[in-house]
């Protein structure tokens, strides 16, 4: 990694980004996290400052937070106030050298922008300008470990290692018909990034290093339509640090609700909950116990600025069910087919399927008169995402149901492109065993390249396995464990792409991270095509989109080298390697 030095006029020299050495970069922030963590494990507050103190200082910090707002982060390409967007190596190198000088730096007004919410209202964005964003990571970078230190195990939304799919397996647990906490308060919490108060949040942070930038960032104001706004309260949703800055303010929920554990880690009490960010279930035996949690709920709230939404909040009992992350829990009467006369599923909820419709529907319109490859291209991500996300529950129903409509989709799509020719003449034209693994005749797709349509039903059903307690990637004796989780990962990428994570357990050969870690994954060729390599498993590894730059720039390869495969794999990306290469020639 080049060092970062000072010439002799006084000068820095800028951070050359195509030279960076990742790999020492990510161990000197990863070793740094698992030092802050273990000593707020250890209750030493003086050396947790001095290393969060060390953290802002560090180099590598500045690296890695540059890296992930600017190409990792779903923002990347969104401008704040000063419609700065950086793009280039350069541009990030010089961030780099920028983010030096932070100690001087005053935090600017975020840019207030609204995205539609599934209910047809609008959710307030603020955008903080680039410098805040990469400011705020390398902040983040020294606050979450001591924080993932003592949060609670229920809390599972914006935390490292830990997902929507950790709370639906959690609630799994907790309402199966053999226990005795049928009761839900099924509760959301009022605009909560909007309104968390400033006081308590720097309060509860406490004197530590960074806190003053913290400050402005909550105090720096929004700008709409070139007016300035004042922030008295809330948190920007959409900084970097907001997140983390809402689950502090939420830490001590279940403190809050009597909620206890033995020394196994087991749930002693009548009551349970379960939180992602701002949306929480609190289980209790009874209607009345849930009033009173709603109850202690609502005034512990209170002191943070925060309040129940009178519109999502209800009490209800398990047998009419409730929907939490896009999911459907309830107990079905099953008289005749189980011990206890119910049986819990957990399912899609009506509103994410009608959602997944409108979306797949709109997508169709659009492409009416393009061609079969770009309607793959842009339709497959979509399946996947979707099927991915809910193959943990009991969905095999819903995803037939979804490849019927499909097929309705896609007969009215070659209707409209060949008017004139008979139906078997489309069918044969379009559909076929285009999945060359599966016996399916009715595939659809193009068949002069092998790109073809995803169906939902080839997603198999797979439970989650539940994280561990409060176990964090934090904790430094946990490696192992860890590396387990991710690899399992791999069943999210396309068939050809899971064989090469597996093989390579779940790791980047170029910065020795976890492939999984939000960023572009690309496919890479050890030997050039142009040399004589192949698309053979063997000449292959999967990389990160920017590792597979740098591996491209050092060796002045040209990208294009393994760009095509890899555009490619977007069409038809059920092939194996050696199929592509064989329907190249």
């Amino acid at each position: 990694m080049q060092a970062h030095t000072r010439l002799a006029n006084g000068t820095e020299t800028q951070t050359e980004w195509n030279a960076i050495d990742w790999r020492k970069a990510n161990r000197t922030v990863r070793n740094l996290r698992q030092r802050i963590f273990r000593a707020t494990q250890e209750g030493n507050l003086k050396k947790v400052h001095s290393l969060q103190k060390l953290m802002l200082k560090s180099y590598s910090n500045r690296l890695v937070s540059v890296r992930r707002v600017t190409q990792m982060n779903a923002g990347r390409k969104t401008p704040g106030m000063d419609k700065l967007v950086i793009k280039t190596p350069e541009a990030r190198g010089k961030m780099v050298d920028m983010l030096a000088q932070y100690s001087c730096w005053k935090a600017k007004p975020t840019r207030r922008v609204y995205i539609p919410k599934a209910n047809n209202t609008s959710r307030p964005l603020g955008i903080p300008v680039v410098m805040d964003r990469c400011l705020q990571a390398m902040i983040k970078n020294a606050l979450e470990p001591a924080w993932e230190a003592k949060f609670e195990g229920a809390n599972y939304g914006f935390r490292p290692g830990r997902s929507c799919h950790d709370a639906l397996e959690k609630i799994y647990g907790l309402a199966r018909p053999n226990k005795t906490k049928k009761w839900i308060l099924d509760a959301d919490i009022k605009g909560a990034f909007d309104a968390i108060s400033h006081e308590y949040l720097l309060k509860t942070i406490g004197p530590v290093p960074g806190k003053e930038l913290i400050k402005q960032w909550l105090k720096a104001g929004y700008i709409e339509e070139e007016v300035f706004h004042a922030t008295e309260q809330g948190t920007p949703q959409g900084g970097v640090v907001s997140p983390l800055l809402l689950n502090v303010a939420l830490h001590g929920m279940e403190a809050a609700l009597g909620i206890k554990y033995n020394c196994r880690g087991e749930l002693i009490g009548k009551r349970a909950v379960v939180r992602y960010a701002d949306d929480f279930v609190c289980f209790c035996e009874t209607r009345e116990d849930a009033k009173r949690a709603q109850s202690i709920l609502t005034d512990w709230l209170k002191e943070r600025g925060l309040t129940l939404s009178e519109e999502k909040t209800r009490i209800v009992h398990l047998t009419e069910g409730f929907d939490f992350l896009g999911f459907n829990v309830r107990l079905y009467p099953t008289p005749h087919t189980s011990r206890t006369g119910w049986k819990l599923l957990i399912k899609p909820s009506k509103g994410s399927v009608q959602q997944v419709r409108k979306k797949l529907k709109n997508l169709w319109e659009k492409a009416q008169g393009t061609n079969v490859q770009a309607v793959v291209g842009k339709l497959n991500p979509v399946i996947r995402g979707w099927a991915n996300y809910f193959r943990i529950a009991v969905a095999k129903e819903t995803f037939s149901s979804l490849d019927r409509w499909m097929y309705q989709k896609e007969d009215h799509y070659i209707r409209h492109a060949h008017p004139r020719k008979t139906q078997s003449w489309r069918h044969q034209r379009y559909w076929g065993q285009l999945h060359l693994e599966r016996k399916d005749s009715w595939v659809f797709g193009d068949k002069q390249t092998g790109a073809y349509l995803l169906k939902f039903s080839w997603f198999p059903i797979e439970r989650h396995t539940l994280v561990k307690g409060t176990a964090s990637p934090d904790d430094p004796s946990l490696k192992s464990y860890w590396m387990e989780r991710q690899a399992a990962k791999a069943k999210d990428l396309t068939f050809s792409k899971q064989k090469l994570a597996k093989r390579q357990q779940g790791q980047c050969p170029q910065c020795g991270e976890s492939l999984f870690n939000e960023e572009e994954l690309q496919v890479h060729h050890l030997q050039a095509r142009a040399q004589g390599g192949k698309n053979s498993y063997s000449n292959l590894v999967l990389v990160h989109l920017l590792c597979h730059q740098h591996i491209h720039a050092a060796s002045k390869r040209a990208v294009s080298d393994c760009q095509e495969f890899n555009n490619q794999g977007l069409l038809a990306e059920e092939r194996k390697p050696d199929q592509c290469s064989k329907h190249k020639e």
